[in-house]
């Protein structure tokens, strides 16, 4: 999603009956309060329908809409909610606007059961797209062109986002936002909404449901990652981690795995990412300095996981994000 900088990013929330009202307000949330006071760029969000009737919601909810199809087409990013009924089919000019703004370039995002609505407009024939993991099986005999994946929050391919179930589409929402505007702006949104700005992992740590440990070992595994978290610029392994855990390395990387839905390291290269961003967002600091502050040690290898995850650099991303009235943090 890009906009322009000389007004707000323009984003379509598309609306026909069966559509969740979760979803819903999730998108509204996140892009249609005014957060402008604290530093969040403005957002214009419409409400997208066929024809400007309310849309009927579950719960003897309405939606009215404000905007036509023909709106797409100025449109930076159209999201399409999930549905209440996964196989509600959605109305013919619905799905095609959705092929056109597709066609035209324009970032689509379904959350949760949305990767249905795209699927019957043939958008991710081919592609990889991801659900609730509860739905997955459904969308793999519906749809059988589309790769389901299994496992992640969400997916991206070929400018069209697909997210897991109910939380993950918040996931998705605060991700295009960090994207496009900064991690500051995600998270002052994330902070609004009392939610966290990101989550690492996958659906695993939902589907599999592992038993819960000892209190004790869960009390462990979040004393370790919050040590971590105040002391990112020094040296961290998972044998030192499981030590301050009370676990031998084998028992705290399995344990983290099945809490967290990922690995240690990579959990904590995550957080290190996110710290770095934000001293650039907010800091004239060095770049190398950053890297040090941020436990990267050095700024090659600071570039080396902005290129992987972020696929940019850290000048790059201070460039684009710099808060030219922000403090030097010290």
């Amino acid at each position: 999603m890009t906009a322009p900088p000389n007004r707000p990013g323009r984003i379509a929330l598309v609306a026909f009956p069966g559509v969740r009202a979760f979803d819903v307000s999730v998108i509204t949330e996140v892009w249609g309060v005014d957060r402008t006071d604290r530093g969040v760029p403005a957002f214009e969000l419409r409400r997208v329908a066929g024809d400007p009737a309310p849309v009927q919601l579950r719960g003897g909810l309405s939606l009215t809409p404000d905007r036509t199809l023909a709106w797409l087409a100025r449109a930076d990013l159209i999201v399409v909610p999930g549905l209440d009924d996964h196989l509600t089919p959605a109305p013919g000019p619905v799905l095609d606007a959705l092929r056109h703004a597709h066609t035209r370039g324009t970032p689509l995002a379904a959350l949760c059961g949305g990767a249905f609505t795209l699927a019957q407009a043939g958008l991710l024939d081919g592609r990889r797209a991801v659900t609730h993991w509860n739905l997955t099986e459904l969308l793999k005999q519906r749809h059988p062109r589309v790769t389901v994946m299994r496992d992640a929050l969400f997916l991206h391919e070929d400018n069209i986002w697909t997210s897991a179930g109910t939380a993950a589409g918040i996931d998705l929402c605060l991700h295009l936002v960090r994207t496009t505007y900064g991690a500051e702006a995600a998270a002052t949104i994330a902070r609004s909404m009392v939610t966290a700005p990101f989550r690492t992992g996958t659906q695993a740590q939902f589907i599999e449901h592992p038993t819960p440990r000892a209190d004790r070992d869960a009390d462990a595994l979040a004393e370790a990652r919050a040590h971590a978290m105040a002391h990112l610029a020094g040296p961290h392994t998972v044998s030192g981690l499981a030590a301050r855990a009370g676990m031998s390395a084998r028992t705290f990387a399995r344990r983290f795995q099945a809490t967290t839905g990922t690995t240690p390291m990579r959990w904590l290269i995550t957080q290190r990412i996110a710290a770095a961003q934000k001293l650039l967002e907010r800091t004239d600091l060095p770049v190398p300095e950053v890297a040090r502050r941020a436990g990267f040690g050095s700024e090659v290898t600071m570039r080396q996981h902005f290129a992987t995850h972020l696929s940019t650099s850290p000048r790059d991303y201070r460039l684009a994000f710099h808060d030219k009235g922000g403090e030097e943090v010290g």
